[in-house]
């Protein structure tokens, strides 16, 4: 995902060595992230950088991507928030009870006590404007401040709007029944309720004085107890919600914003009240305030792992010697505590990478931390074959007679909306079956394509295509290889003669491989399992040499329809058709895309001569009067060589 970012705020972190802006965008595209573009925005520099999938739990946040710097130039952060002490003291004014600590692991709220809501100071709203985010208030502005710092999202709640037991506030985090409906914070500054009703599963935090919903979990805060210039009082919240199904709530519910793209991507569980430490000093220097305390639920804590990493493994999976001092160097400075033990690296991950689980992983971090372009590029070996892939060899010889013969490969869909065999999860609704045949996705291809016989300048669409097509046989699934080859002729519907030009191409076939196919001919379409060929046929034992093939320039097609035109001319026997057809193309103009002969006769010392013109724009649908001026300008050409349109 691509998100932006302050030079200036990095800056906060990295110190006075802080490289260039152009030096971190060679070193973030050559070592870490692409960087989509970079721009200039009131006295800073905004990066836009992908982050890849696997970062995204420590890199889509300022700190993220400073230690990313810091790790590339070998020059620590000057300053680390999370290395800064948690010292907000425990509170019992909050209770929280989490039904399932696998989907909520950890969660954190804090209270601060006599804050002023207010415009934000001008230096944050400048820092959240130059990432594109709107400034609303001190309180909200800290929250989102320390989420694009920490990559922690947080939650703020009016505490006086929040009802007591006994005078203590009452968290319940636990999953939606069917039905429920939760009232959420509206988006894009609007002010209406957004009130989302739930299928069931999905992660709750609810008030636990009245059981109601309060805000969706790792998705979307809600509208209960919301904060407003009357606030004084203040609950932060801020924890943690298993990435799947923040993912699976977000997608399904059409609700995702930066806070439920960061849980989504499992940002390390160290992170609440290390954010907690810096939205309290942050509030309470912009708004005012004291803290009454936090509570930190947190049930089972999570071990790192602690990975071996044998040293030879690294140079054998990179393909380069490196010494072990270097390796320990590197993951060093990315963060990791190494041990040695004999020739294995003992590795355990910085708190916030929670991507470094396997060997992998670290190794993955010596490599792209080297760098790439270190890695010399080492031919393999060549080894003599042991075996030959039978489907392959004759798939290639069936394929080479069917193109010798005009046919062209199509590969099509192996899902069907009906058929023998169903998906238990499928991507779509017309998706829901595996094919038990090729025939009728290569009979929709043929009819698709016949209204283009003009533009490609053939007499008829001829395709085939083999794949794999999946039947019940003895109560099992059962995966054959499908051959199925089709004509379609210029006129509507079928006829004999399409049924001719497939027998012909089969009988080819049977005589190229020498044995016969057990076809099942439909009109303009035939289909063999091959399967059941291919234990009939020869072992082989090489593979056919494969000839060079032809440069070939390719450009794109155009998405608006062709026109057809034909014209038939008396000209002196004896004309070159060549002739003709210069002068043709050279009066028809560039819209013309394909010219071709169709006919030739002699009469009375005379001859006749039929073409074919199609005409095609690639930035409009043409309409008759543009081709039929294109007509007549042929028409006068033609008229000048004293040649007759018939």
């Amino acid at each position: 995902m691509v998100q932006k970012y302050s030079y200036n705020w990095l800056c906060d972190y990295l110190g006075e060595n802080a490289p260039t802006p152009e030096v971190i965008a060679d070193l973030l595209t050559a070592h870490a992230f692409e960087v989509e573009g970079t721009e200039e925005h009131n006295g800073d520099t905004i990066f836009e950088l992908k982050i890849l999938p696997d970062r995204g739990s420590d890199c889509l946040s300022h700190r993220g991507i400073a230690r990313e710097i810091a790790t590339l130039t070998g020059v620590p952060l000057a300053v680390d928030p999370l290395h800064i002490p948690v010292t907000i003291s425990a509170t019992d004014l909050i209770q929280v009870q989490i039904a399932n600590v696998t989907l909520s692991p950890r969660f954190t709220a804090s209270l601060i006590r006599g804050v002023k809501v207010d415009e934000s100071p001008e230096w944050l709203k400048t820092r959240l404007a130059a990432i594109g985010t709107r400034s609303i208030n001190n309180i909200v502005d800290a929250t989102n401040y320390v989420m694009y710092a920490m990559g922690q999202p947080l939650h703020a709640y009016d505490a006086v709007k929040f009802p007591q037991v006994n005078g203590v506030w009452q968290f319940v985090v636990r999953p939606a029944e069917a039905g429920e409906t939760v009232s959420l914070l509206a988006e894009g500054g609007k002010d209406e309720d957004r009130i989302v009703t739930l299928r069931g599963g999905e992660l709750l935090i609810v008030d636990g004085s009245a059981n109601v919903p309060i805000g969706l979990a790792g998705v979307k805060g809600g509208r209960f107890a919301g904060v407003t210039t009357e606030t004084t009082d203040i609950i932060i919240e801020a924890a943690h919600f298993d990435a799947g199904l923040t993912r699976r709530t977000a997608r399904g519910l059409g609700i995702v914003i930066d806070a439920s793209k960061r849980f989504e991507n499992e940002p390390a569980r160290a992170l609440p009240p290390l954010s907690q430490q810096m939205i309290t000093d942050l509030i309470i220097k912009i708004a005012g305030g004291t803290t009454l305390g936090m509570i930190d639920v947190y049930p089972v804590p999570k071990v790192p792992p602690v990975v071996s990493v044998e040293v030879r493994a690294v140079n054998a999976r990179l393909g380069i010697e490196l010494s072990t001092e270097v390796m320990v160097d590197i993951l060093t400075r990315v963060g990791v505590t190494v041990e040695m033990m004999g020739d294995t690296l003992s590795c355990t991950g910085p708190l916030e990478r929670t991507d470094l689980n396997i060997p992998e992983d670290f190794i993955e971090e010596i490599g792209r931390v080297y760098g790439y372009q270190h890695v010399v590029s080492v031919v393999p070996e060549t080894v003599p074959l042991s075996e030959y892939n039978v489907r392959h060899v004759y798939s290639e010889q069936i394929r080479a007679v069917l193109v010798a013969a005009g046919f062209t490969e199509i590969i099509t869909t192996s899902f069907r909306n009906q058929d023998e065999i169903g998906l238990q999860s499928s991507l779509a609704s017309d998706k829901c079956f595996l094919r038990s045949e090729l025939s009728s996705g290569l009979g929709d291809a043929l009819s698709k394509n016949a209204p283009f016989t003009d533009l490609l300048g053939v007499a008829d669409t001829k395709l085939f295509e083999i794949g794999t097509v999946f039947t019940r046989e003895s109560g099992t699934v059962a995966e054959h290889v499908s051959l199925v080859v089709g004509v379609r002729l210029r006129t509507t519907g079928y006829s004999g003669k399409e049924d001719a030009s497939l027998t012909l191409v089969c009988n080819l076939l049977e005589a190229e491989l020498g044995i016969p196919f057990d076809w099942v001919l439909k009109a303009g379409v035939a289909e063999c399992n091959v399967s059941t060929l291919l234990a009939t046929l020869p072992v082989p034992t090489a593979y056919a040499v494969v000839p060079k093939a032809k440069e070939t320039i390719y450009k794109a097609f155009s998405f608006y329809p062709s026109v057809s035109r034909d014209i038939a001319l008396w000209v002196q026997e004896g004309t070159e058709v060549s002739v003709v057809e210069e002068i043709i193309r050279s009066a028809a103009g560039p819209l013309m895309v394909r010219l071709t002969h169709l006919d030739t006769f002699t009469k009375d010392g005379r001859m006749s001569l039929a073409f074919r013109l199609v005409f095609q724009s690639s930035d409009r649908t043409l309409v008759d009067f543009e081709v039929n001026g294109f007509m007549e300008s042929i028409n006068s050409i033609v008229a000048e060589k004293g040649w007759i349109v018939r």
